[in-house]
């Protein structure tokens, strides 16, 4: 196949949004998916509702090998089996890869695969739902944040987010994207653990004052973590407030999770988070790779985090033991 602008690599929600919006403004995209969501996006094409309104063909591959080369690849699948798929495309000649995935293992693996020069990082408050009908329902457009893993803001990586932003996604260039990665995943983890253990909508877990304060030790966890590996954390607000989530008394901390919770309830009162979705849609949760990623990582500057290995644990036995 001719070379393509842009490479997205799964045609699940936000692989769909990014695939649909730059289509629509003009890029050659090749979209990578498989099994029944391959079929239907040929047959339906992309269809994306809520935020935006679009439906669109899309050139589809389903094996890794038809793709040669692409300005831009897109890593945007779960996260299970990562490794799996970067080994299958490790061939692909390419001037930037990124992925939009949960965690931050994931430059770890794109850089093992194709050099830090080449890797991306990457983080989306931006999401969405895949639907049973093959639309996608676009329900957050904050904000993409791409940025070379050196901090150089260069005009290759300039050029991958003006495409992404004019084509209605918005996307911002940042020098300091891997602490902004890990910004984000402080918080996430907690998101993650709660939504998975109460399936609940996220405004709901996020209002409860119990679910609250757990949400606040685990990210008292995960900055202990990033400390100790050297990361500076932002104090602006990735997912959470994390100044005053880590900087004032634990009532405060709570108080702020639940007004986040409260934004929800107004701006996004049906969000779940992707595991959640996962989870009730009989798929493998992301656990292994995001939160025991951070145990292993702990394990190796022995540093103790109790309240993420319990929630680990939980998890762990809630994927194993559920119906699929």
């Amino acid at each position: 196949m001719a070379r393509s602008e842009f490479a997205i690599v799964g045609a699940g929600a936000l692989g769909s949004i990014l695939a649909a919006h730059l289509v629509r403004n003009g890029h050659s995209v090749a979209l990578l998916a498989r099994g029944q969501r391959a079929q239907q996006v040929r047959e339906q094409g992309l269809r994306i509702k809520g935020v935006s309104e679009i439906a669109t063909p899309v050139e589809v591959l389903t094996d890794p090998a038809q793709l040669r080369e692409t300005g831009t690849l897109i890593i945007a699948t779960k996260t299970p089996g990562s490794e799996q798929t970067l080994a299958s495309l490790s061939h692909v000649n390419l001037d930037r890869a990124l992925s939009v995935q949960n965690g931050v293992m994931k430059d770890d693996l794109l850089a093992q695969t194709y050099g830090r020069e080449r890797t991306l990082g990457s983080l989306a408050d931006t999401s969405g739902e895949l639907l049973a009908s093959g639309e996608v329902l676009f329900t957050r457009n904050v904000n993409l944040f791409i940025g070379e893993l050196d901090g150089s803001m260069s005009d290759t990586a300039r050029g991958i987010v003006k495409a992404i932003d004019d084509s209605g996604v918005r996307a911002t260039l940042m020098p300091d994207i891997v602490s902004r990665e890990w910004s984000k995943f402080v918080g996430w983890v907690g998101f993650v653990s709660l939504s998975l253990t109460t399936r609940a909508v996220t405004w709901r877990f996020l209002s409860d004052p119990d679910a609250a304060l757990l949400i606040v030790r685990l990210t008292r966890e995960l900055a202990s973590l990033a400390k100790a590996l050297g990361i500076p954390l932002t104090e602006d607000r990735a997912i959470l407030p994390l100044g005053t989530v880590l900087g004032g008394d634990e009532a405060q901390a709570v108080a702020a999770v639940q007004k986040i919770g409260a934004d929800y309830q107004t701006k996004a009162p049906e969000h779940r988070m992707s595991a959640l979705q996962d989870l009730l849609a009989g798929r493998a949760l992301e656990i292994h790779e995001t939160l025991g990623y951070a145990l292993r990582k702990a394990t190796e500057l022995k540093l103790s985090l109790p309240l993420l290995a319990d929630f680990y644990s939980l998890v762990s036995a809630i994927d194993r033991t559920r119906d699929r």
